[in-house]
């Protein structure tokens, strides 16, 4: 990516400017939450790439808030310590063991490299967890899996303080129990992120994820669905285009519309600057549910 951009003509360089100069405009003051996973976070380059994409958004006054997973890193920790995992109906029950690394991991480690890197990149971040200032209260999911939990309520004064403040808030979903209840849940980071999205009443809410978007043929991705008007799901799902993994990212966008925010995205975190094409160019990237 880099070299092709070193390769552009003068003229070609300006008429990427001339292009991204209006979208600079509408998104200034403007709140976005980015949920952060899949390969763009597994993958060192892509990581590198996302964290510059931010730190662009957040220099020219977008306010950004990245929310982060990290099941992955939470699976080879656990494989380290020698913790073997138990599932119900194929989703991982966390146990009190487990929940501590799940806390280690994503606000110990992760969330904090996530910060290091945005620092070194020329940001302003400060990592929080749900737990701090009460961010997100959770209670057990219907289905009993240990200590994983749904957002009840999201408190976003911290993150509005911050955010006003000119900082980039990096959020690992680790979530304080409901009035009463001291534990520590475990919550999806989509989920989180799309509640945290309509709380601080987002103008947009992005999934940076590890496929192209909804696919009509998941086998081929020119058949990119670029757009997706939200009563047109229904159908969608009940003739198979959106399945299996696709159906909680969907869902999440939903959550994030029927909350108040008026664009959500599913794009490809494999494509270097994707955040910055689909935000700054007529192009765009991925597809957008409204």
């Amino acid at each position: 990516m880099k070299e092709e951009m070193q390769n552009l003509t003068a003229e070609q360089w300006s008429e990427v400017l001339v292009q991204a100069l209006p979208y600079f405009k509408n998104w200034v003051g403007k709140i976005v939450v980015v949920k952060y996973g899949g390969n763009a976070m597994l993958n060192e380059e892509l990581k590198q790439a996302v964290m510059e994409d931010i730190v662009l958004l957040n220099t020219i006054g977008i306010k950004v808030v990245l929310v982060h997973g990290g099941g992955p890193e939470i699976n080879h920790m656990l494989e380290r310590v020698g913790k073997e995992s138990k599932f119900v109906d194929g989703l991982r029950y966390t146990d009190e063991e487990t929940m501590e690394i799940v806390q280690m991991v994503l606000t110990g480690k992760l969330n904090k490299d996530i910060v290091g890197i945005l620092l070194q990149k020329g940001g302003r971040a400060i990592g929080l967890s749900g737990v701090d200032s009460g961010l997100l209260r959770a209670k057990k999911t219907e289905k009993d899996l240990g200590f994983v939990g749904e957002v009840t309520q999201v408190n976003p004064e911290i993150l509005t303080s911050l955010l006003d403040e000119g900082f980039i808030p990096v959020v690992s979903t680790v979530a304080l129990g409901e009035q009463g209840d001291t534990s520590r849940y475990n919550i999806n980071a989509d989920t989180a992120a799309a509640k945290i999205a309509v709380a601080l009443h987002a103008e947009k809410f992005v999934q940076l994820t590890n496929v192209p978007g909804v696919l009509r043929d998941i086998n081929d991705p020119t058949t990119l669905i670029k757009r997706i008007e939200k009563t047109a799901i229904g159908s969608l799902k009940a003739t198979g285009i959106i399945s299996s993994g696709m159906i909680p990212k969907i869902d999440c966008c939903l959550t994030a519309l029927e909350g108040g925010v008026p664009r959500t995205h599913i794009i490809d975190g494999r494509v270097p600057h994707s955040l910055l094409i689909e935000m700054f160019s007529d192009r765009g990237i991925g597809t957008m549910i409204y």
